[in-house]
Formats: structure tokens, C-alpha cells, sequence
């Protein structure tokens, strides 16, 4: 009754925290990454790289546990990524980061107004909702405006929500568009039209009267909103009369920056892209924003229309819907073949009852260890079904022999417990031996397998438990002796065969031996063939892109091409929704030539192909659009690094030497092209950027009186989109801005006919664009007599890595070629090339750097085989018996590799999990029948042959039941199609095709091991 009960409570707590446990596509793993941001603008790239960047990358790096360091630098702005340890708190790191950010102040420029500022970022993170905001009447600005003034906010403030970030335009703004022939004519200065702008529009505090009882605040119209308002500020006085801003400027009321857009499926568009917290339940925070969006559709003005173009979580409820079809087909195959092999409803019932209780408690203990319902866990329980009922059917069986004989099923039950204790004992250790590695694998990896790790041996131990405690009591009260059993003739000639060809094997154990090394080696050759990776490439569904233009390209140029290129990613048939953005700074720091692109597909069971061969046939009609360069990549859930490119791969190429790398990079680049190996072969080197330089005389300055800080600000006023006002209104702030109309700063020719006036010309340092009015004809000073402009080329970013120079290589991999194939390729063509030993690299995939990955397979299999020999060890208090266990490895490996090579599928870390699955039930194989054979020498003293063939009849029915149940746990996962196939796929064909194998082969090499270690043994206790 206590057991009954007991094991009734556990069931009913495991399905109440069942629906407790949130849900996720992997484990959390938080890696503690900091973005260190500086902004200096009007500084270029090599300017900031060397300024900023550099001695900010000089103190970060001091501080302890730090990863890795990079940085990359654009025109007017760095950026440097930190990864830290996993060990690390991020809270700690970010207090370190400020303090090394204080320290680095003094080295870092004066012209840097603003401290760099720092934010806790995720470099794996992806956006989990993507809302586009359209209108028919209303101006993307006035979209823009409504998207941070009312969704932005609400949104930032759902539970689970992170980060709310606004693409696609710029908020609304007053533009002053500066007439040069106007200003020559008034002789009036940009910087004294900055002030006097700067002045018109302020709001400070007024103060308040007070009389009697009465208080009354005082308020004034100094702030000004339209541009109609701006048009009759005085600037200054020319001949006793006023110069107005109308008379200089088109006052327009437009937007902040002109050049933003955002396009969704060829509509303008404005987008809003949802992040969440860290360790926040991702559905059930996509479910609080949808439940939210009605309401926000209400507050929003006009015809503004919001529609979802990315939801991230329906592929994660699709893939775990499946998975979880998966764990259910599994435990009903397993059922089958249970009862297909007892052909008996009762001993079925009793045999795999432990399936539910030992599953739901699992679910108990995930929610008490905080863990998630995700592919990993699911994978896990699914593939326990295949193992959790073993010490059940040890158990039953081994009653059932006894009840047949005449005994009673209460002795029976108490009998068989005791005499397979030690066996499920045995077994269940060594099968939680098996994934004791897994827990100790460095880095985010082995976190995020520690959980699929944790989730199996709990269910392994509950299963032991259960088996000893459940399984017997059930024996006793329901199991009864019956007559013979429906198909026990046939069985029995099975039986007989099996003995007579196991007997033949004994007796010639050298060629059995032979066969055992042929296994071996037979393992290292197929796993040398085999295309290794770290993780299985999704489909999620999600595409990134970035279309990068020719280096000069313009603002006009790079809408052209986005226009063209959301118009063919239109016409796919497989393509939901197509969106990109230029400025919209989607990735960190982004040059002028670049757009980025997001893609969301349509669901899969509505598709026509996967998302790579999407990608795959959009690249020829891409190549059609001239003058740009545009790469596709499937979004991956598994993304954990920083080092992110424009394809799925990225060759990190670093030098001490800035010239040498730059040198070497494109005839890398232009060599691996030519080599076809690989495919959207893409440098982010882009130095030959055309640029104007000012070389500024700075004697003739200094004649007239002028600094170069003096003819930076009046080039920042003329050409630089500056703001010169805020304007404070209730939910918002824009901006006035201040710049040369358009059609005057068209080319070098508009610097050319740039005019200084010396500061007794009415300011300090005035400026005009074309000769000035015959008033102060004297007085101009052209462009030419303060500097001589240079055409020149430059780098539009310099990027560092781990303190070096570095250039990213990105490019992606046709189906035939493996990671370590190009790893191995991107090594020959350096070498083929000659680069010099000071240029060096690294390849990074999404989930890390490649380099050492099979560093971490061999500690798997090698930390799994010497801990199972250790426990082994003690349990048998034998150094030799253990090595007969282990010696049924190879045969698992050869079904392995070669189920593996058939269906083209690569040795990744999942394959790898089924392998060290594969080590547990063929070890419990071996463990099955030698402990029926040392039992039988210890009792009845047979000889070793004899004793081993009789365990190994006897033992025939658990052995075959157990394999097959295994093969038949892992088919749903292997055999599955839908949404996270290609994650689950690969661990059930390494488990189902090396089950087939490890049977076949153990039925026969595991026994004659067994003689000829018990002859060895016995040898070396003769010469003793």
C-alpha cells in the first residue's frame, strides 16, 4: 500500500509541475557579454580605432576573466565586445567595465565629449517578435514618432521584454537648409545661425509667484515645435537691418535624418524588434505582447496598421510539438514491443508502468532545478523510454521464470529482486556514468548540455528505484504462473540456434579475436570519413541578410538596391514576409553602403523547400542586382559568440601588422572564391572608400586667426546634419537641425567653393559657401588659401580581435562540404598562397570558435569509457571483467558511423550524445549476461565457456528486448520531419543504427572475451 501510494504521489507531482515548467528551444545559458559603446563624431574610422578603441580595448583588457576582445570602429563611432567567462557575474564584470572605462578617460581624446557607456548584451540573442508598422496617410516619421512615443515604452514594460528596438525612419524634425549664395550674400556665419537657432528655443524654469494663498508658475513661449515658428529668427544685423533665418534657409519641418528608410514586403515600413530578458519564458512573453496589441492598436493614430512579420516562438512551439509527438510514439512503441515479446497484457503493464511514474517525476525535478521544457530535455526523456524500462524487464522477467517454476509470486518477487539488484545497480551506474563528462565540458556547450545530462540520469535513477520498489511489489500481487506462451517454439528453435553457433564461436576464439580488432580499426576508419560539426545547421525559418554596396555608394544608391532586393525576395514563393532597413543599426556599429535584411518563411509543412535551399536558389537572381554583394544566412537558435559575419561561418584573419593584413586578406578572399569550395564568400575589408581630405595649412589658419577646431565646426555645420536645438514635448524630444539644403553638398565641388571669414568679419569664425557679397569681398577667405583638398581612399571600419587587426572572411557551405572540410581548405589555400607566419586565423561558427571541438569529443568518449571501467571495477572488484563489458563498444561504433554516413548526415555534438547512449545499452547488454555467468560459477563452479554460453541463452529475451526497445525509442527521433528536425535527427540514427550492430556482434564477441579473460585470469593466478 505505501509503495502504491508513494509512487502514485510522485506521478501526481510531476504532472502538476508539468504545466509549471516554461518552455524554451534550448537551456538558458546566460554568457556574461558586455558592449562597450564611444561616440566622437567627425573622427574616421583609423581615427577612432587608434584613439578610442585602442586604449579602450588596452584597460578592458586588464580586467580578470575576460574571453575575448573585440572591436570595431566606423566614422565617428567604436564599439568593443567583451565576453567573459561563464563563471563570471555579469553585474561584476559590468562594475569592472565602468571602472576601466574612469581609468582609460585620461588616454582617450578631448574631443570625446561623452564618457563611453556600456550595456549587458547577449551575442546569441535574436529578436522574438518583429511588429512592422504601416499607414497610408501618416509620414514614416510621424510612424516613427508614434513607435516611441506609445509602443516602445508599453512594450519595454511586459514582463520578459528586454530590449524594444524602433528601425526603419527617424523621428520628425525641424530642418534649416542653409542657401549658400544666401549666406554669401548676408555674410552671416553657420556657427552664429547654430546659436542664434540655439537660443530662440529654450525651456528652463521660469520660477512662480506667490500672493496670499494663490501660487501661479510662470511659463513663456520659448519653445517653438513647427517650422513656420524658426522662419522669423533674427540672425543678424546687416546694414542696420535684420537678417532673418528665411532670408538664408529653406525652415522645413521634415525629419532628424535623411537617410533612414525601412521597407516591409516593398512597402515603406517602420519596424519594432522585441528582445527579452534573460532567462525569461519566451512564450509566454510573445503571448503577453499579442494580448497587448489590441489596446496599442486603439492608442495609435490614423491608419496606422500593425502587422507581425516574425514571431520566433511559433517555430519553437512547432518544434517541441513534435517532439513531444516523438516522446509519445516512443513510449507506445515501446509498449508494443514489450507486450510483443511477453504476450501478456498484465506483465506488459507491470513492465513498462515505470514509464509514466519515472517520466512524471522527472518533470518534478525539472522544476526544482529550475530547468525548461526544451529540445534538449525532450530529447532526453525521449530517449530514456528506451532505457527506463530495462530494470523492469530484468526484474519481471527473472520473476516470471521463478513463478513458472512452481514458486510462490510473493518469494518469487522478493527472489528475483534480490538476485538482479545488483545487476540494474550495475547497469543504471554505468549508464549515469556514461554522462558524467558531460557535465564537466567547458564552456556554454557544456552548460547547455549539462541540463540534457542532469534530466537523463534523473530519470535513469528513478527508473533504478522504481524497478526495485514498484516493479517487485506489482510482481507479487499480480502476476501468476501460465501455461506456455504463443510463438515459444519458434523462440526456442531461435534458442537452440543461437547455442549452437555461439558454441562453435567459443571454440575458435583467435578468429572471433581477429574480428574484435577488425571492429576497431574498422571504427577509426569510418570516423575519420564522417563530415564532423559542432551543431546541426536548423531551419527555423528566419533568414538574415545584408546587401553591401560599392564603398562609395550613396544614400540614393543603397535605397535602389534594397527596393530591388525586397522585390525579388517577394516573388519567392516560399518568402512571408521581407523587410530591410538602411541606418537602422540592426548589428552594432554600420557603414553607409550596408542594408540589412530580415526574412521570415512560411511555416514548414506549407513549404516547398528548406530554408538553405531557399537561400540557395535566391542567389542567382541576387547576383543580378549590380554593384552590391548580397548574402543570405539562416537564423540559429544555437548562437553564442560575437563573431558574426554576413554568411553562416566567419574566418577571423588577424596581424600584428595593419599593412600586411590588408595586403593579404583580399588574395585570401579572391583565392577561396576561386577555389569554389565555398559559397557568399564576403570580406567585411572595405579600405578603398573614395574620401576627401583637408590638409589644413595651419600657418595660414593661425594668419587669420583661425584654429582647426574652427573649420571643423563650420564643415560640421555645412555638411554634417547637426543638431542645433531640442525641442521638449510631452512624450517625446526632437531635434532642429542645421545642415547645407541638399542640392549644395553634391560632391568635392561644394568644398571647393567653401568661404571663411576671419573673426573681424562679425564672429569669430564665419563661414560662406560661394564668394561673398561685395560688403566683405576683402575679407572672404576660399577653402584653398586654408588647405588643399586630396582625393583619397580609407577604410570604412577597422576592426581589432583579441588586441590584433583583424578582417572577417564570412562565407557559407554547400551541402557536401563539412566545417572541418573548409577549416581544412581555409589552412591549405593560406599556405598555398604564402601568406607570411604573422597572418593567422580563426574560424567561428554560430556557437563558437571551431578550433577544438574534437578536443572536446575525444574527453566525451574517452571520460565516459575510463569512468564506466572505474565504477565497473568496483562493483565487480575486478580490474578484467570491466574490459569485457567495454569490449562490446567498437560493435555499437560501426552502426553508428555507418547509419551516419548513409543517410549524409555529420558527427555533431548530438551524434556524438547518441554514441555515448550507445556505450550505456550496449554495456547493459554485456552486464546482463556476464553477471548470470559469474553467479553460475560461483555457485556451481562451471567452467567459463559453459557458464557464459548458458548466461548468454538465458539472457537472450531481456538482450534482444532491450535493443529493441532502444532501436524503437530512437526512431521518432530519426525518422522526424518537422519543425527542429535536424537538431533531433541526428541522435536518434547514431542510437538506431549502432543498437542493430552492438547486438549482432555482442551476441557473440562479448562471450568469447569473457573465456579468454577468465583463461588470463586464471593464468596469472597459477603463476602467483
Amino acid at each position: 500500500m505505501a509503495t502504491t501510494l508513494l509512487t502514485l504521489g510522485c506521478m501526481l507531482l510531476g504532472l502538476s509541475a508539468f504545466f509549471y515548467l516554461s518552455i524554451a528551444p534550448f537551456p538558458q545559458v546566460d554568457y556574461p557579454t558586455i558592449y562597450v559603446s564611444a561616440t566622437m563624431p567627425g573622427a574616421g574610422p583609423e581615427t577612432m580605432a587608434s584613439s578610442v578603441a585602442t586604449p579602450l580595448e588596452r584597460h578592458l583588457g586588464r580586467i580578470a576573466d575576460v574571453r575575448e576582445i573585440s572591436s570595431s570602429s566606423i566614422s565617428g563611432m567604436s564599439s568593443v565586445f567583451l565576453e567573459f567567462g561563464l563563471a563570471r557575474s555579469v553585474d561584476g564584470a559590468a562594475r569592472d567595465v565602468q571602472a576601466a572605462i574612469n581609468s582609460a578617460r585620461v588616454d582617450l581624446p578631448a574631443a570625446l565629449r561623452a564618457n563611453p557607456t556600456y550595456t549587458k548584451a547577449n551575442p546569441g540573442e535574436n529578436p522574438i517578435f518583429i511588429l512592422a508598422l504601416t499607414s497610408t496617410k501618416l509620414s514614416q516619421s510621424a510612424i516613427y514618432d508614434a513607435a516611441t512615443a506609445v509602443l516602445q515604452q508599453k512594450l519595454a514594460q511586459v514582463e520578459g521584454v528586454g530590449r524594444v528596438l524602433i528601425v526603419g525612419a527617424s523621428l520628425p524634425g525641424v530642418r534649416i537648409e542653409l542657401n549658400p549664395s544666401l549666406v554669401a550674400k548676408y555674410g552671416v556665419a553657420l556657427e552664429d545661425v547654430r546659436a542664434a537657432i540655439a537660443a530662440a528655443n529654450v525651456s528652463p524654469p521660469k520660477g512662480a509667484l506667490e500672493h496670499n494663498e494663490s501660487r501661479l508658475q510662470i511659463y513663456a513661449n520659448d519653445q517653438i515645435f513647427k517650422a513656420g515658428d524658426y522662419r522669423d529668427i533674427i540672425i543678424a544685423t546687416r546694414d542696420g537691418g535684420p537678417v532673418r533665418l528665411v532670408d538664408i534657409a529653406d525652415v522645413v519641418d521634415s525629419v532628424e535624418d535623411l537617410r533612414t528608410m525601412g521597407l516591409c514586403n516593398g512597402a515603406p515600413a517602420v519596424q519594432v524588434i522585441l528582445y527579452r530578458q534573460p532567462g525569461a519564458n519566451m512564450v509566454e512573453t510573445v503571448d503577453r505582447v499579442r494580448s497587448l496589441l489590441p489596446a496599442l492598436s486603439q492608442a495609435l493614430p490614423g491608419d496606422l496598421q500593425i502587422d507581425v512579420v516574425q514571431d520566433r516562438t511559433l517555430t519553437i512551439r512547432n518544434s517541441l510539438h513534435e517532439l513531444e509527438l516523438a516522446l509519445l510514439i516512443a513510449i507506445v512503441l515501446v509498449i508494443v514491443v514489450v507486450f510483443m515479446f511477453l504476450r501478456d497484457v498484465k506483465v506488459t503493464l507491470i513492465s513498462t508502468i515505470t514509464i509514466p511514474a519515472t517520466l512524471s517525476t522527472t518533470f518534478a525535478l525539472m522544476y526544482a532545478f529550475s530547468y525548461s521544457i526544451n529540445n534538449l530535455s525532450l530529447m532526453a526523456l525521449t530517449i530514456a523510454t528506451g532505457v527506463i524500462v530495462d530494470d523492469a524487464i530484468v526484474v519481471v522477467e527473472c520473476a516470471m521464470r521463478r513463478i513458472n517454476a512452481g514458486e510462490h509470486p510473493f518469494h518469487a518477487a522478493t527472489e528475483s529482486v534480490r538476485e538482479t539488484a545488483f545487476t540494474i545497480v550495475a547497469m543504471s551506474l554505468s549508464l549515469v556514468a556514461v554522462f558524467l563528462p558531460v557535465s564537466f565540458l567547458d564552456g556554454v556547450i557544456g552548460r547547455m548540455l549539462r541540463e540534457f545530462a542532469v534530466v537523463l540520469t534523473v530519470a535513469i535513477v528513478i527508473s533504478m528505484v522504481l524497478s526495485l520498489t514498484t516493479t517487485p511489489m506489482l510482481c507479487a500481487h499480480l502476476l501468476r504462473g501460465r501455461a506456455a506462451r504463443p510463438g515459444e517454439r519458434a523462440w526456442d528453435r531461435l534458442t537452440k540456434a543461437y547455442s549452437r553457433s555461439l558454441s562453435a564461436m567459443i571454440e575458435r576464439p583467435v578468429s572471433t579475436l581477429a574480428a574484435l580488432c577488425g571492429v576497431v580499426v574498422l571504427n577509426f576508419y569510418l570516423f575519420a570519413l564522417i563530415p564532423k560539426s559542432l551543431f546541426p545547421f536548423q531551419d527555423t525559418g528566419r533568414v538574415r541578410g545584408t546587401i553591401i554596396a560599392d564603398q562609395g555608394a550613396s544614400y540614393a544608391v543603397m535605397t535602389r538596391k534594397l527596393e530591388q532586393t525586397i522585390g525579388i525576395l517577394q516573388k519567392d514563393s516560399d518568402v512571408f514576409a521581407a523587410t530591410g532597413t538602411i541606418g537602422g543599426n540592426l548589428n552594432g556599429p554600420t557603414s553607409n553602403n550596408r542594408a540589412d535584411l530580415l526574412v521570415w518563411l512560411k511555416p514548414r509543412p506549407t513549404r516547398s523547400a528548406s530554408a538553405d535551399e531557399v537561400i540557395a536558389r535566391l542567389r542567382a537572381p541576387l547576383r543580378q542586382i549590380s554593384g552590391a554583394t548580397i548574402a543570405l544566412r539562416s537564423v540559429q537558435d544555437l548562437a553564442f559568440t560575437v563573431a558574426s559575419g554576413t554568411a553562416n561561418y566567419i574566418y577571423i584573419l588577424k596581424s600584428d601588422d595593419l599593412d600586411t593584413l590588408r595586403l593579404w586578406a583580399p588574395r585570401l578572399t579572391e583565392a577561396l572564391v576561386a577555389g569554389g569550395r565555398l559559397l557568399d564568400v564576403v570580406s567585411d575589408q572595405q579600405d578603398k572608400t573614395p574620401q576627401t581630405r583637408l590638409e589644413i595649412d595651419r600657418a595660414a589658419a593661425a594668419r587669420l586667426n583661425l584654429t582647426a577646431a574652427d573649420i571643423d565646426k563650420e564643415l560640421y555645420d555645412a555638411f554634417g546634419q547637426r543638431h542645433a536645438s531640442t525641442l521638449y514635448a510631452a512624450l517625446n524630444q526632437y531635434h532642429v537641425v542645421i545642415e547645407l539644403a541638399p542640392r549644395f553638398a553634391v560632391g568635392q565641388r561644394s568644398l571647393e567653393n567653401f568661404f571663411f571669414l576671419p573673426p573681424d568679419a562679425g564672429s569669430r569664425a564665419s563661414s560662406r559657401s560661394t564668394p561673398p557679397a561685395a560688403r566683405t569681398p576683402a575679407r572672404a577667405v576660399p577653402l584653398a588659401q586654408l588647405g588643399r583638398l586630396t582625393p583619397v581612399v580609407a577604410p570604412i571600419a577597422v576592426n581589432h580581435w583579441g588586441g590584433s587587426a583583424a578582417v572577417g572572411i564570412s562565407f557559407s557551405l554547400p551541402p557536401n562540404e563539412s566545417v572541418a572540410g573548409a577549416a581544412s581548405f581555409i589552412r591549405e589555400t593560406l599556405a598555398r598562397i604564402g601568406a607570411p607566419p604573422s597572418i593567422h586565423g580563426e574560424l567561428f561558427t554560430p556557437t563558437g570558435a571551431f578550433e577544438g571541438i574534437f578536443g572536446s569529443y575525444g574527453f566525451l568518449l574517452f571520460g565516459a569509457i575510463a569512468t564506466v571501467y572505474i565504477i565497473l571495477g568496483v562493483l565487480y572488484e575486478s580490474y578484467l571483467h570491466p574490459v569485457t563489458i567495454l569490449s562490446t563498444l567498437p560493435s555499437a561504433g560501426v552502426g553508428a558511423a555507418l547509419a551516419l554516413m548513409s543517410t549524409k548526415t555529420d558527427l555533431s555534438l548530438f551524434a556524438m550524445i547518441g554514441l555515448l547512449m550507445l556505450t550505456g545499452v550496449a554495456m547493459k547488454n554485456a552486464i546482463i549476461m556476464i553477471d548470470v555467468a559469474l553467479a553460475a560459477q560461483r555457485s556451481t563452479g562451471l567452467d567459463a565457456a559453459l557458464a557464459i554460453e548458458r548466461a548468454s541463452v538465458e539472457r537472450l529475451r531481456p538482450i534482444i528486448m532491450t535493443t529493441a526497445i532502444a532501436f524503437f525509442s530512437a526512431l521518432p527521433l530519426a525518422l522526424g520531419n518537422g519543425e527542429g528536425a535536424e537538431i533531433r535527427q541526428p541522435l536518434g540514427i547514431s542510437i538506431a543504427g549502432g543498437v542493430i550492430s552492438s547486438l549482432l556482434l555482442t551476441l557473440y564477441i562479448t562471450p568469447v572475451v569473457y573465456v579468454l579473460i577468465d583463461r588470463l585470469a586464471h593464468s596469472r593466478a597459477g603463476r602467483s
